[in-house]
């Protein structure tokens, strides 16, 4: 396995704050590894192509495999159960269970915001929260100046739907409701992130400090929402079917190096069925166009941005991190009963999912989905970008990184004080240099959610599946999708491998 080094660098602490980079977290919801063009995907994503030409892309990068988890680790640089978020969101109306389930982020755990705004930065998020619903766990609470977005998880791209709970949206500390007409989640995100931005550099206070930027979008997370105008590019392409958009995205990653051959596209999951024996083609093409078509208006938004920071003259001081929460979706929405079957799917009225077909073919090359923690549910792609830091542009670096890592790095960045209980390390020396660390010393990452379990100690990872009772053992040196189980050739691996995951996480009854 390719170690990154930590470094401690004192020097970015000495510097005044307007020298220190402002930073800038864009989290994807529910992307797979391979949609967007850099990865391999047919999807049309020109500014994040863009940001990956002038930066560098991670072939290994995780995530915690579900939203809340990912994002309270994002946060916080722990792992999900000592930031309190080892399962999902807990309501306002249930009670509070204090532990690693309790379902919002430990006041005991510093989140960037607040560790960024005591150095010295300015910091604004926009988009998904979903780490508190109660008031006093809000963003404002947590160290943000600055708040527009979606408190609660999944809602229409047009409006508020209500489920069991109401969904909440949230301008700073107040309640806020979209508009009867006009309103698109995606874009409305993007709007009030160019506002704060722009605030920040029209006060003259503001203006000499650094700023973080946490745009967190719900794209491309069902409900499939999208203007109709993009989704239509889209359809017949989709009518090739999931097993022709697997190959060719295979290949094309191949051609383009985000893969090699140790790669295997592997076998089709037996419960998802050939594209050739189904009936209702266009209506399957349709919900991948639109799936695709939210991805495009998310780059779109994403280009908005990064031509603001240009137009202040910011972008080559503007670290940029790119990511997703998890890879591709194969959930099933239809039970929710939220689906007007008079609209076409991606229509106000419309709610729906593209489901286990088109997901594994937004996963390629790996194999399994969101919360599971093969590497179909937790490896995402991971871009980095920032000029003036990032001295070999356009490269693809073979470290492995971890969503624990930008708290560490953050730190690093801002000239925050260090933090040596964090689990995470700092990819500076990586950023710069694509450096990788000459420690003898082995990394260990570990992953639990619902039963889902997962440890990977250099190239070994051992991962169970809740419904399957056996444990695989995978060498991801040789074998990154995971296509050969090495459990019963190396049974002293496999059992010190759980052992030393018990020890770190295990799953509590709930």
């Amino acid at each position: 396995m390719l170690l990154l080094a930590g470094c401690c660098n004192p020097s970015f602490a000495q510097r005044g704050t307007a020298d220190r980079p402002n930073i800038v977290i864009i989290l994807a919801d529910d992307m797979g590894y391979s949609d967007i063009g850099c990865y391999g995907g047919e999807i049309h994503t020109p500014n994040i192509d863009k940001l990956a030409e002038g930066g560098m892309r991670f072939r290994s990068f995780y995530n915690a495999g579900r939203c809340c988890p990912t994002r309270a680790s994002l946060l916080t640089g722990q792992y999900p159960h000592d930031a309190g978020m080892g399962h999902m969101v807990s309501y306002a109306d249930e009670p509070i269970t204090p532990g690693p389930y309790q379902g919002f982020l430990r006041t005991d755990r510093p989140t960037i915001a607040e560790v960024l705004r005591e150095a010295g930065y300015s910091t604004y998020m926009a988009g998904k929260w979903h780490v508190g619903e109660r008031p006093e766990h809000w963003p404002r609470k947590r160290g943000f100046d600055r708040y527009f977005g979606l408190i609660s998880g999944a809602s229409s791209y047009y409006e508020l739907v209500d489920e069991k709970r109401k969904r909440v949206m949230v301008r700073d500390d107040a309640i806020w409701n979209p508009p009867a007409a006009g309103f698109y989640m995606t874009d409305a995100f993007t709007d009030t992130a160019l506002t704060f931005v722009n605030e920040h550099y029209a006060d003259s206070h503001t203006a000499k400090r650094p700023f973080l930027l946490y745009l967190a979008y719900t794209a491309p997370h069902w409900p499939l929402h999208a203007p109709d105008s993009i989704v239509a590019k889209y359809e017949t392409r989709y009518l090739r079917g999931w097993d022709a958009i697997r190959a060719s995205r295979f290949e094309q990653m191949k051609a383009s190096g985000v893969i090699d051959d140790r790669y295997i596209p592997g076998v089709r999951p037996e419960d998802i069925p050939a594209w050739d024996s189904i009936p209702d083609k266009k209506q399957w093409a349709r919900k991948m166009a639109v799936y695709a078509a939210m991805i495009e208006v998310m780059d779109k938004n994403i280009g908005r941005l990064v031509h603001q920071l240009e137009e202040k003259g910011v972008l080559e001081n503007t670290l940029i991190v790119f990511l997703s929460d998890n890879g591709a979706c194969a959930e099933s929405v239809e039970r929710r009963g939220l689906n007007d079957a008079t609209k076409r799917i991606g229509e106000r009225g419309s709610y729906t999912a593209y489901e286990a077909p088109w997901a594994y073919a937004s996963n390629t090359p790996f194999k399994k989905y969101k919360k599971y923690m093969h590497e179909g549910g937790i490896a995402t792609p991971s871009i980095w970008y920032w000029p003036q830091g990032i001295k070999q542009p356009g490269e693809f670096t073979d470290g492995v990184g971890h969503i624990i890592d930008l708290m560490p790095t953050l730190r690093e960045l801002s000239g925050a004080t260090a933090d040596s209980h964090l689990p995470g390390i700092s990819l500076l020396p990586l950023l710069r240099q694509n450096r990788i660390s000459d420690s003898p010393e082995v990394r260990s990452l570990y992953w639990e959610h619902e039963g889902n379990r997962a440890i990977r100690v250099g190239d070994w990872k051992l991962v169970k599946d809740k419904e399957d009772p056996a444990w695989a053992l995978y060498n991801l040196a040789n074998d990154p999708t995971e296509s050969e189980d090495l459990s019963a050739t190396y049974p002293q691996k496999m059992h010190a491998l759980k052992d030393t995951l018990d020890r770190k996480i295990k799953p509590i009854a709930r």
